[in-house]
């Protein structure tokens, strides 16, 4: 059994606890929060048999094999560093830190300490991700030539404070802009030139953005991210012979893949995956424990070079826009 702690209790600490029922060789060893109470309300949905009050209990407790990090983008680096001083394997939220200064400082120690370290790209491992490289891979959609991906919802009127508060890494860049920029750079490669531009909320961060990627050999990405309205949060890619189009959440294991071959208007619904339950968090889950029986400290699928690659992709981003964090 591969022996889970978390570290925070918030609204996707919840999804992933409910997700590690899925996996048959994971167990939920420990919670904590830095509110006892919540911690303690935490597990009486989803047991574990450790709750703590601090995140230093947590991570010195010997029975907690991996931890997954589940705090605001802010706290990424600070609970990273403290997990991996402690030797503890560690699966970080994204996204991975504020900028790549920070993501840097967190690859280099673990690497130095010999830890698993992986950033929870959860989008990465879901099936029908999977079938979208293998068809780009098998030369389906021919010469790759772009990407379009646009994610947005309205938060609710009382929005959670980590959305748009400067210290806490709010606006959707990181927040739901990252997908976009995953989407793109992982299929595309880091582009070439940046253009960007946002639109600015009362507390300073992007309420908007709009990201272009531009590439040497033609290839380009247009990339939009909002907390203005509920877009239909889907992702085209396509080449020279054909287009694929991923439906609303294009992020997630729920949608359609649609698949237009050549220049005709017809589409093939593409089978992906059999229905499995769960919130898709399982895939990554299973992911991490096949790195860790095998002993490896960096994922082979996703690695600590491509999300540092990402990271700077963002950095980029955010210097086109003026974009500037307290972290900074």
């Amino acid at each position: 059994m591969i022996r889970w702690g978390i570290l925070a209790c918030g609204r996707i600490a919840k999804k992933f606890a409910a997700d590690l029922r899925l996996v048959e060789d994971a167990t939920l060893a420990a919670v904590a929060s830095r509110d006892i109470d919540r911690a303690r309300e935490f597990v009486k949905e989803y047991p574990a048999k450790k709750v703590y009050g601090s995140y230093e209990e947590l991570v010195a407790d010997p029975e907690v094999d991996v931890v997954y990090i589940a705090s605001p983008h802010s706290h990424h680096h600070q609970h990273t560093l403290l997990c991996l001083h402690h030797g503890k394997a560690v699966l970080c939220e994204k996204a991975f830190a504020i900028n790549s200064r920070e993501a840097g400082e967190m690859v280099q120690l673990a690497r130095s300490k010999n830890l698993f370290l992986m950033e929870a790209f959860w989008t990465r491992f879901l099936p029908h991700y999977l079938k979208l490289r293998e068809f780009i891979d098998e030369g389906k959609l021919g010469t790759l030539k772009g990407v379009i991906a646009n994610f947005g919802f309205r938060p609710p009127e009382n929005p959670v404070a980590r959305l748009f508060t400067p210290a806490l890494g709010g606006g959707t860049l990181l927040d739901i802009g990252v997908y976009n920029i995953f989407i793109a750079q992982s299929i595309l490669g880091v582009p070439d030139r940046i253009k960007a531009s946002m639109a600015t909320s009362e507390t300073g961060v992007d309420e908007q953005c709009a990201i272009i990627f531009e590439y040497n050999n033609g290839r380009m990405a247009s990339l939009f991210s909002s907390f203005c309205a509920h877009l239909e949060t889907d992702a085209d890619v396509f080449g020279t012979e054909g287009r694929l189009r991923l439906t609303s959440r294009f992020n997630e294991p729920i949608p359609s893949l649609l698949y237009y071959p050549g220049f005709a208007d017809s589409r093939t619904p593409i089978p992906v995956w059999k229905e499995e339950g769960g919130w898709g968090y399982q895939h990554e889950i299973r992911h991490v424990h096949a790195c860790l029986d095998k002993g490896l400290t960096e994922s082979p699928v996703h690695g600590l070079d491509a999300t540092l690659s990402m990271m700077q992709t963002m950095d980029r981003v955010r210097n086109e826009m003026g974009l500037v964090y307290p972290a900074d």
